[in-house]
C-alpha cells in the first residue's frame, strides 16, 4: 500500500462514542501515540493507556481546536449528532471549524467515518448531513479518508441493540417497509480494521470508499438471525403503512432509544445501504465477516465484556445501587448486586465466599436452594447432587452444585455460571476488597440474561424469593467472614 502511518501522534475526536471508544483501545494496543479531544476529559481519563493524552475541546468552539491540533500527524473525525433540533447545523459548524483548524495545522491526513448511501436517491437528513460533513472536510485541502459504512454489528452498538430489544421483547412483530429495506451490516471489528488501515493507504485525491459485510440483509434478515441464535421464535406481520415517526414512538417503546433518536435512524433505513463500489476489498484487503459471524461475535462479546466487568464501577457508573424492583439493567442483562463490609482482612473474607456450595451449604435458606435444585431434576437438570470437588479449593470448570466455576481470582473473585434449565442464562459473582476504612468489602452480584419475555417473566416473577435468598446469603457470607482470622 501507497503512503504510511504518521510518525506524529494520532488526534481522535468521538473517543467517547461507540467506534471511538474502542478504535481507541485498538489504537493503543498497536502502540500509537494518541490524543482524544472531549469536552470532558474527566469522563475520559481514567479509561485510557499512559500514553494517550486527553485534551479539553469543542468542536462547536473553533478557538479550542488549534492547540488540541499541534503535533498532530493524522486525525479521526468520528463526530455526528442523531438527537436534538437543528443537528445539520451542528455538524455543519463541528466539520467546518475541524477543516480550518486541520488546514492550518497542515495535517497529513483526516480519515472520517460517513454513511452509506446512494446520492441518486432521496436522502434523508442524517445521510445527507454525514455526506455533508465530508465534502466540507475536504475542502479543506488536508487529504481525507472517507469510509461510508452501513448498519454497524456490534456488542452495545445502536442498531444492534435495537435488533436485541425488538426480538427478546416482542414474539409477534408488526412490521413496517422499512424493516426489509436491502442494507449491507459490517461487524464493527471489520470496521476497525478499516478505519486502521486508513492510516497507511494512499490518501492523494481525498478517496472515498464504500464498506460493508459480506451479506445483503435487511433489519428483518438480522432480527430473524438473532432469534436463530438465541433459540427463539419470532413472527413478523408487515403493514403497509407505518410513518417513521409512528415507527419511532414505537421503538421508543420496546427499545432503548429515545423516540427522536429512531426517527432519524428509521429515515436513513428508509431507501438502500448497499456497496456499489467494490474498491474497498482490493486497497485495504479486508475480507468482512457474515451477518452470522457478526452478531454471534456481538454475543460473545458481550459475554466477554462482562465477564471482565467490575460491578462495583459498573453499579457506580449507574448511579448509588438504586432499590428498583427487579434490580438494575446493564445492556441485555438483569443485576442484582449488594455489597457489605466486614471487619476482617480480604483474604479472610475470600476464604469464606471459596468454601460456598457443597457441605459448608449457601450460608443460608439451604432449604429452598435444595428445593430449586429437585426441581430441577424433575425436568431432567443436574440439580444440586454433584456436590464440589474439594471443601476449600475452587478451579474454573469445576463443578459447585448446579453451578460452573468460570473464573477464581485468588483473594479476590470467583465468578459462577448456573447449569440449571432456565429461560435465559444466569451467573454468580462474588468480589472481595479492601474496604476505605479497613477490613473488607464482599459484592455478591447475581446477573441474568433472559431469553425472550419467558426469560423477563423468570426473572421479575421470582424476583422477591430472589431478593429473600440474596440477602440472606451475603448476611451468612458475612457472618461466616467475621468468625474467622487473617
Amino acid at each position: 500500500m501507497a503512503g504510511a502511518t504518521p510518525a506524529r501522534r494520532i488526534l481522535l475526536t468521538g473517543a467517547t462514542g461507540y467506534v471511538g471508544g474502542r478504535l481507541l483501545r485498538v489504537l493503543e494496543e498497536r502502540g500509537h501515540a494518541v490524543r482524544c479531544l472531549v469536552r470532558r476529559p474527566e469522563h475520559l481519563l481514567p479509561r485510557v493507556g499512559p500514553g494517550t493524552e486527553v485534551v479539553r475541546g469543542d468542536l462547536l468552539d473553533a478557538a479550542s481546536l488549534p492547540p488540541a491540533l499541534e503535533g498532530v500527524g493524522a486525525a479521526y473525525y468520528l463526530v455526528h449528532s442523531l438527537a436534538g433540533g437543528e443537528f445539520e447545523r451542528r455538524d455543519r459548524e463541528a466539520a467546518t471549524n475541524f477543516a480550518a483548524a486541520a488546514r492550518k495545522a497542515a495535517l497529513e491526513r483526516i480519515v472520517y467515518l460517513g454513511g452509506l448511501a446512494d446520492e441518486a436517491q432521496p436522502l434523508s437528513p442524517h445521510l445527507r448531513s454525514r455526506l455533508e460533513v465530508g465534502e466540507i472536510l475536504r475542502r479543506s485541502g488536508v487529504p481525507v479518508v472517507e469510509l461510508r459504512a452501513s448498519i454497524v454489528l456490534g456488542s452495545g452498538s445502536m442498531s444492534f441493540e435495537m435488533v436485541r430489544a425488538l426480538v427478546e421483547r416482542l414474539p409477534v412483530m408488526v412490521t413496517p417497509r422499512w424493516v426489509d429495506t436491502p442494507a449491507q451490516p459490517i461487524a464493527v471489528q471489520d470496521l476497525l480494521d478499516y478505519l486502521l488501515r486508513a492510516l497507511e493507504i494512499d490518501a492523494s485525491g481525498s478517496p472515498i470508499f464504500e464498506i460493508g459485510g459480506a451479506d445483503r440483509t435487511s433489519y428483518a434478515g438480522l432480527m430473524r438471525e438473532y432469534a436463530r441464535q438465541r433459540g427463539l421464535r419470532r413472527w413478523m406481520i408487515p403493514v403497509p403503512v407505518l410513518t417513521p415517526y409512528l415507527s419511532s414512538l414505537w421503538l421508543g417503546l420496546v427499545t432503548p432509544l429515545f423516540a427522536r433518536v429512531g426517527r432519524h435512524l428509521i429515515e436513513s433505513i428508509r431507501a438502500p445501504t448497499v456497496v456499489r463500489d467494490a474498491r474497498a476489498a482490493a486497497v485495504f484487503g479486508v475480507a468482512p465477516r457474515s451477518v452470522s459471524e457478526a452478531i454471534a461475535e456481538a454475543l460473545r462479546n458481550e459475554d466477554h465484556e462482562l465477564a471482565e466487568t467490575r460491578w462495583s464501577d459498573a453499579i457506580s457508573s449507574a448511579g448509588l445501587e438504586p432499590r428498583v424492583y427487579g434490580g438494575l439493567r446493564l445492556g441485555g442483562r438483569l443485576v442484582d448486586s449488594r455489597a457489605v463490609t466486614v471487619a476482617v482482612p480480604p483474604k479472610a473474607a475470600f476464604e469464606a465466599v471459596r468454601r460456598i456450595g457443597g457441605e459448608t451449604g449457601w450460608y443460608a435458606y439451604d432449604a429452598l436452594w435444595w428445593l430449586r435444585g429437585a426441581l430441577d431434576l424433575l425436568v431432567g437438570g443436574v440439580g444440586l447432587r454433584r456436590g464440589r470437588r474439594h471443601p476449600e479449593l475452587l478451579a474454573p470448570g469445576d463443578a459447585l452444585d448446579w453451578w460452573r466455576v468460570e473464573a477464581v481470582e485468588p483473594e479476590r473473585r470467583l465468578r459462577l455460571a448456573a447449569e440449571l434449565k432456565l429461560p435465559g442464562r444466569a451467573w454468580l459473582e462474588f468480589e472481595v476488597e479492601p474496604a476505605p476504612g479497613g477490613g473488607a468489602t464482599i459484592r455478591q452480584t447475581a446477573s441474568f440474561d433472559p431469553a425472550g419475555l419467558a426469560g423477563l417473566a423468570y426473572w421479575y416473577g421470582i424476583y422477591p424469593l430472589h431478593v429473600l435468598v440474596f440477602r440472606g446469603m451475603l448476611a451468612g457470607l458475612a457472618r461466616a467472614a467475621s468468625r474467622r482470622t487473617a
